[in-house]
């Protein structure tokens, strides 16, 4: 008996171990509000590229899960306000939804949340009655297959929800919607799922400019605002909105619900009064949030408390309505193409390729495929090269001079030179997700010749940064006593079970 309890408790230790090793995330929202959008094939294969691993979608569209298979994406689905009613009626119901939905992708397609429902109480209709009792089904439905463990149930929120952000510690949430909050709340405390919210610093300048200056909205205020009340100081707008969930959350006794992000981001163009959308702007806050999150500093009010976070929207979206920022919150246009050159890394600069800042010196080097990468991560990038990249892949062709030795490093290599020459020769134009070096050695061999920056070759007029070794998504920054404290004591446990 004590030898299983000993087990168990190891086992438990051995997954709070692995969740506190996981770090902070970065992910992405993929919204098809459009019609002109790549097929989802196409935006998987993206989104490998950049070796992004967490990727939000708004329903269960069969052809984005379907294309989302094999890749150890993390997928974030939807329930539609417009399934709320149907699903939130009948147990029945959700069960079906989850029988065609999920179970026949599910695990090849990694899916790890669903929200029921998004942003309701936004809505003119009525649908935060139906909310509650529509996760509880979705979650009973999950406990039927065993995969209530593995798939959390929750639901979106703006940050409208709050009555009062400022200070921070005086966040509370709105009394209107008191009755839709509190068996919300107690559900996601029960189940440990976090509570999602979309938050958005633009808006806040945008709408109060006087209030909020624009680099405090993103991420470069040079003087600290202090919330009075706690004598916290904080350097950005993000903090203190997700410190104002917070201080909300502990005003009705919920200490232990964690935050989510689903949603933030920054326009890259707008209507002519939306002054602050601009690509300049939209670099900035993402690159700026990025390195936020990966630092793993947490928030003044939750130091080093890790921050899961989805930035808006893999692609500029042509059919949603209202004012022109709303259609241009992508990072890549339907082409594939980047809106702006951003460093998934946090660690690297992230200026624009233009000729005036291509590296000045005079040692020639070119871009090779790394013989550590993966076949698969290898193939992705080149498929991308010789598409949207629009590099002339016409020389490793069969019976052209670069086919031989016909194998995807040989070709890859090939490929990526011509876009690193293409666009300035730059670390960014070599990286291909980790799967690109550079070298100063020549690689052209018998009549195969590799292409320079003083090559007589068209230049691409729109150029995608492709992410340097690490991931887009997790970042591990665990300190080490801790590590091994909680490792030695899972050892010893298992050793005496």
């Amino acid at each position: 008996m004590a030898s299983g309890f000993r087990l168990i408790f190891a086992t438990s230790l051995l997954l709070a171990l692995l969740d506190l090793c996981r770090g902070s995330t970065i992910g992405i929202c993929y919204g098809r509000n459009a019609d002109d959008l790549p097929t989802p094939d196409k935006a998987a294969q993206l989104v490998q590229l950049h070796n992004i691993k967490y990727v939000r979608i708004y329903d269960s569209n069969i052809q984005v899960l379907k294309a989302f298979g094999n890749t150890g994406v993390e997928l974030m689905i939807g329930v539609p306000n417009s399934d709320l009613l149907a699903i939130s009626q009948y147990q029945s119901n959700a069960d079906t939804w989850l029988k065609n939905s999920i179970l026949p992708y599910y695990p090849a397609t990694k899916i790890t949340y669903i929200t029921v429902g998004a942003e309701v109480t936004e809505s003119s209709s009525n649908f935060s009655a139906q909310v509650v009792p529509a996760m509880r089904n979705v979650l009973t439905a999950l406990k039927k297959v065993g995969l209530s463990k593995k798939i959390k149930v929750s639901t979106t929120h703006s940050l409208g929800v709050l009555s009062r952000s400022f200070p921070p510690s005086a966040g509370a949430f709105n009394s209107s919607h008191a009755s839709f909050l509190k068996p919300l709340l107690e559900f996601l405390a029960e189940n440990q799922s976090p509570f999602m919210v979309d938050i958005y610093p633009y808006y806040a300048y945008r709408d109060s400019p006087s209030n909020v200056t624009l680099d405090y909205a993103l991420f470069e205020s040079s003087s600290d605002v202090i919330d009075p009340n706690t004598g916290l100081l904080y350097t950005n707008m993000l903090d203190a909105q997700i410190d104002a969930i917070y201080y909300a959350l502990m005003a009705l006794n919920f200490k232990t619900i964690k935050i989510m992000v689903t949603e933030t981001g920054w326009p890259s163009k707008g209507s002519p009064k939306e002054t602050a959308a601009t690509p300049d702007n939209a670099q900035t806050y993402n690159t700026n949030l990025i390195r936020h999150v990966i630092n793993d500093t947490g928030t003044p009010a939750k130091p080093g408390e890790r921050l899961d976070i989805y930035i808006f929207s893999l692609f500029n979206e042509n059919r949603k309505p209202g004012l022109d920022s709303e259609r241009n919150w992508g990072l890549f246009y339907p082409d594939q193409t980047s809106v702006y050159n951003l460093d998934f890394t946090g660690k690297g600069s992230a200026d624009v390729i233009t000729q005036a800042n291509v590296t000045s010196s005079n040692v020639t080097t070119w871009c090779i495929a790394s013989s550590k990468a993966s076949e698969l991560d290898l193939q992705n990038a080149l498929d991308w090269a010789c598409g949207p990249g629009n590099v002339d892949c016409t020389a490793i062709q069969p019976s052209q001079p670069c086919f031989e030795p016909d194998n995807t490093v040989a070709h890859a290599s090939f490929a990526f030179n011509n876009y690193y020459q293409q666009n300035g020769a730059t670390d960014v134009a070599c990286s291909f997700g980790g799967t690109g070096i550079k070298v100063d050695k020549n690689p052209s061999y018998d009549n195969c010749i590799y292409m320079t920056a003083g090559s007589n070759k068209t230049v691409a007029s729109n150029t995608t940064a492709i992410s340097s070794t690490s991931s887009f998504a997790t970042m591990n920054r665990v300190p080490t006593w801790i590590f091994s404290c909680l490792l030695g004591t899972f050892m010893l446990v298992l050793s005496k079970s």
